[in-house]
């Protein structure tokens, strides 16, 4: 895994939602249609990003993702808690994608305490 995907950098809990309304309308028009054949094209292409100039630019901009991410799924469970007209796949969804953000974001701080402690017991 990459420290730019950390915190979502791919789909976004909207993005997932729309997608899913998309599904949901098309099992219907075919339920209705019977066996009718609808194609779906849609191309997800993520726009290009620019790459930050150095080590902590890039460990900057991936934890500010993961607090993102985790400030948005509290913004929805909140919403929703307090009776919000919002869908429970877009609670959850939000509230997984910044539990994997973070766990990833751990992994990442554990391999690099690992090096350091590896390149601070060499000999010198």
């Amino acid at each position: 895994m990459s420290v730019g995907g950390i915190g979502g950098g791919g789909m976004s809990v909207d993005r997932v939602m729309a997608l899913r309304a998309q599904i949901l309308e098309k099992n219907q028009a075919l339920a209705r249609a019977g066996a009718g054949n609808t194609a779906a094209t849609g191309s997800a292409t993520a726009p290009a990003e620019t790459k930050p100039a150095s080590f902590a630019d890039t460990m900057e901009t991936a934890l500010k993702q993961v607090n993102d991410g985790q400030n948005q799924a509290a913004k929805l469970s909140d919403a929703y808690e307090r009776g919000e007209t919002i869908d429970i796949a877009k609670v959850m969804l939000a509230r997984q994608q910044a539990s994997v953000g973070f766990e990833a974001t751990l992994q990442v701080r554990n391999k690099l305490l690992a090096a350091y402690k590896d390149i601070m017991s060499m000999p010198v």
